[in-house]
């Protein structure tokens, strides 16, 4: 049996990918999180009973813990899929981001390093290269130039992963993608948030005019992609995947009223945030060369992701209760004070 550890399993991406995984013939999957504010065993209720699927609630950065875990459950190689994600948050105070995205990552490697795990896939973002010029498209080896808080403080953890790869030889390797949705996002995100409000009859802000264009994701087709880098990645690579299905804010927006037959006119523009890229977009040449390329049209993706919210009210209506925003603010002001940073 191979045991992989996926640290914030409980996440968006994290949750599809260990369900994912224990698809896989002879595959156990030891989950660790640390339940913040957008994590949700909820995600994977199904699972209970699975003889092999393991939960762990505990932090990356607690290298101890990390390191047990390893050793009790003879982890062969780490997806980490941890991270504070949402720039907004990271714009308003990037404390939590340093901690989790910088300081995680480098004990996870440490544990890495010291076990000789056999593969430790980092989970990065397009946001890390910066703003893309039009018809322009980043290359695996392009340089770094980050604009967010957040997008820094991933940057920062893909150079450590490149020096313990350099270093220590340790077998470690990073994935960049592009924008992901799906079905159980987080309703802080673009795409459900502007369907849980739609579905509520809400106004939808929207950033400045509405043309920052991204490329998106299904998340079935990136679980896909890092599982085929998990089996054949290069250690000390960097891998890119992008689906190629570009599209501004204002048209996702604008086709998810549409399919909700809900107005437009609840799009409600608001001042643009600071240091807002117009536009990311990757090659992703060494992937495709493995026989990767992204399945499920953007339409598609979209048409399956409203439908899922609009049959599962009940879990995102329960994260926009005043009591859940409470909740999530206690916790994130404790963190950022906590001892246990």
């Amino acid at each position: 049996m191979r045991t992989i550890l996926v640290t914030g399993g409980a996440g968006f991406i994290g949750s599809h990918l260990v369900r994912y995984l224990l698809q896989q013939p002879g595959v156990r999957v030891v989950n660790l999180d640390a339940l913040t504010y957008a994590g949700e065993l909820q995600r994977l209720s199904e699972l209970e009973g699975e003889p092999r699927y393991v939960f762990v609630h505990g932090r990356i950065e607690d290298e101890e813990l990390v390191a047990q875990v390893c050793r009790r459950y003879e982890v062969e190689g780490i997806i980490n899929c941890a991270a504070q994600t949402h720039v907004d948050r990271s714009i308003l105070r990037a404390d939590a981001f340093v901690e989790t995205n910088v300081r995680g990552t480098y004990a996870l490697l440490e544990v890495a390093r010291q076990q000789r795990l056999q593969r430790f896939l980092q989970l990065s973002t397009d946001e890390v290269y910066g703003e893309a010029s039009e018809g322009f498209r980043y290359a695996e080896d392009s340089p770094l130039q980050p604009s967010s808080p957040y997008a820094a403080t991933k940057a920062a953890a893909d150079h450590l992963v490149g020096a313990f790869v350099r270093t220590y030889g340790v077998p470690a390797f990073i994935v960049r993608s592009c924008n992901v949705y799906g079905p159980y996002q987080f309703p802080e995100k673009l795409i459900p948030m502007s369907i849980c409000n739609a579905l509520c009859n809400e106004p939808i802000p929207l950033y400045g005019d509405g043309l920052q264009r991204r490329e998106w994701l299904y998340v079935e087709d990136l679980c896909r992609a890092l599982w085929l880098l998990y089996e054949r990645a290069e250690p000390g690579r960097v891998y890119n995947v992008s689906s190629q299905e570009e599209r501004t804010n204002l048209e996702v927006v604008q086709a998810i009223l549409q399919l909700l037959g809900k107005p437009q006119e609840l799009i409600r523009p608001v001042p643009d945030r600071p240091g807002h890229d117009r536009r990311y977009a990757m090659e992703s040449q060494r992937i495709a060369a493995l026989g990767w390329r992204a399945e499920v049209p953007f339409t598609e993706g979209l048409q399956r992701t409203v439908y899922w919210y609009v049959e599962h009210r009940l879990w995102w209506e329960r994260l926009r209760t005043a009591e859940y925003a409470q909740y999530r603010r206690q916790w994130y002001e404790g963190y950022l004070h906590s001892g246990q940073r």
